[in-house]
């Protein structure tokens, strides 16, 4: 029973950090558009959605992968209460 507040504790760190994440990629893609830009005119706003496009690109990867611990994590969680169940009533 120790490890119980361990698991919670590991699970609510990483879902505060997944919407922290969630939140960070929200208001760095608020600029973004996705419009096709063809004329030269405007190559400040194309290379403003090539900065903002990098951004998105390098966070992607840790927003999946701190997506697929937490999914894992629940996993954890929800094998560790119906084993205790099932333990319980043996």
């Amino acid at each position: 029973m120790p490890s119980v507040p361990a698991i919670w504790t590991v699970w609510l760190v990483l879902l505060v950090s997944f919407f922290a994440l969630k939140i960070y990629i929200s208001r760095l893609g608020r600029d973004e558009d996705d419009e096709l830009i063809l004329g030269e005119s405007h190559d400040r706003v194309r290379v403003e959605q090539a900065i903002i496009t990098a951004k998105l690109n390098k966070v992607e990867p840790i927003e999946r992968l701190v997506l697929w611990v937490l999914g894992a994590t629940s996993v954890v969680v929800a094998v560790y209460y119906i084993h205790d169940m099932i333990s319980r009533f043996r």
